[in-house]
């Protein structure tokens, strides 16, 4: 190559067929990928989409790189053509062939004219700023432009279609399951305004209404780049929103799923409840009825007094019974929580008065089971028929089975009768033993 030119030593034939060649395989795939964007999915709902925000504006200067793309590659097409059209022209170049074709494949022979790159914007290497009406590049100068161009252009077309790919469909399968569980929300009488979990489906339907739109109209927006990620669409959608109402949601049906628990079990909740008051009702009548025979048979006592009906749970259980009837369950089940708690405590308090009502009765009932093992075994030692111990025997049951019965009193006469009984069978002197007074939770 020792003929020189404006760029340099001139090429020879074989250089040029080589150069001519990649250049031919480069045209080809530049070709493809512009064609491949061109029909990209991506950029067709972008060019048709309603854009907001980061989207747009990306668009915007998408779209004019693209536009430029297409015009540098026809800029480039041109001079490929020209280049190949020279050295078609004869099988042996001549020296004007070699030079021309030199200029051609390596010097900045392709012009662009100021309105070819007044469509650029900030992202595209253009005039822009120059003053210049047009400018030269050399076609391996214009294959760098267009991969920048190509690069920028494919990422955000690409991120926009994986946003759109990804988040939409979500969120409308999420939807719809909301829409469910708002139907069996309202078939349990989970409502807004009068549940915390009605007020939260309608919370969470506003938000993935709003979430919808927004990717829809801004899909960058949503978008978080992979960090050190140079390739076109390095980075994976932003589900942060998405994934807390998916939560929100998902808590909301299993609150629904016990209130329907409540639903299903409601009727033998509520038989028991009943029952646990009946019996309460019952125990505490009892009580009553006792307090009475009490208050007849035994002298000098404190007898405690017995509480009425528990109206109050009473009513509580009518209440549970209209929510029930009318399928209000977010308002049965915590009533039905709280009156299974006071029903049973309701029920230990009936029997814990019944007991402290009829306390003087079994400190009776003991003395006289005292007094009459106390007799047996004098018969058996044959004592029966003893002056002293025959009256201390009847007095004591005299006392015993009297009304009003003097506890007191009474205890005292069974305690002398067992002392006579001891002092007979020669044992230890039987001394005195707690009064009734002292008795309170033995019996």
């Amino acid at each position: 190559m020792g003929v020189t030119g404006a760029t340099g030593p001139v090429m020879d034939r074989d250089e040029v067929d080589r150069a001519l060649a990649r250049l031919g395989a480069e045209h080809e795939a530049i070709e493809t990928s512009l064609l491949a964007l061109q029909d990209h999915a991506g950029r067709r709902l972008l060019e048709g989409a309603e854009l907001t925000g980061t989207t747009k504006e990306r668009w915007t200067a998408a779209d004019a790189s693209i536009t430029l793309l297409w015009a540098y590659f026809d800029a480039y097409s041109d001079t490929f053509r020209s280049a190949r059209d020279i050295r078609s022209r004869r099988r042996w170049s001549s020296r004007e062939d070699l030079v021309e074709l030199t200029e051609l494949l390596r010097g900045e022979c392709v012009t662009l004219a100021g309105s070819a790159t007044a469509t650029a914007t900030a992202n595209a290497p253009t005039l822009h700023g120059t003053g210049k009406l047009s400018q030269q590049y050399s076609l391996a100068a214009l294959v760098e432009l267009m991969n920048e161009l190509y690069a920028t252009s494919l990422d955000m077309v690409v991120t926009a279609d994986a946003v759109w790919s990804a988040l939409p469909a979500r969120i409308d399968l999420l939807a719809a399951e909301l829409q469910r569980t708002r139907q069996l929300a309202h078939s349990v009488g989970v409502r807004p305004g009068e549940h915390p979990a009605g007020d939260d489906l309608e919370r969470i339907t506003r938000t993935l209404t709003a979430l919808r739109e927004r990717v829809i109209s801004d899909p960058l927006a949503f978008w978080l780049p992979a960090q050190g990620s140079s390739a076109p669409g390095g980075g994976r959608p932003d589900t942060t929103v998405y994934d807390r109402e998916a939560r929100a949601l998902e808590d909301v049906r299993r609150e629904i799923d016990a209130v329907l628990t409540v639903r299903q079990d409601a009727e033998a909740r509520l038989v028991r409840l009943r029952d646990v008051l009946s019996r309460a009702d019952r125990t505490l009548a009892e009580a009553r009825s006792a307090r009475g025979e009490v208050l007849a048979k035994i002298a000098a006592s404190e007898v405690p007094a017995v509480s009425g009906p528990p109206t109050a749970l009473q009513e509580q259980l009518s209440m549970a019974s209209e929510y029930r009837r009318h399928a209000q369950w977010h308002r049965l089940s915590p009533l039905l929580e709280s009156l299974e708690e006071k029903a049973e405590d309701e029920l230990m308090r009936a029997r814990e008065s019944l007991t402290a009502v009829t306390q003087p009765l079994a400190v009776r009932a003991e003395l006289r089971g005292r007094l009459d093992a106390y007799r047996a075994k004098v018969a058996r030692y044959g004592l029966a028929e003893d002056p002293l111990l025959i009256e201390r025997y009847d007095a004591a049951r005299r006392m015993l089975w009297s009304a009003p019965c003097d506890l007191r009193v009474a205890e005292q006469a069974v305690l002398r009768y067992q002392q006579a009984a001891a002092e007979f069978f020669g044992g230890p002197r039987v001394t005195g033993q707690a009064g009734p007074s002292d008795r309170k939770g033995e019996y």
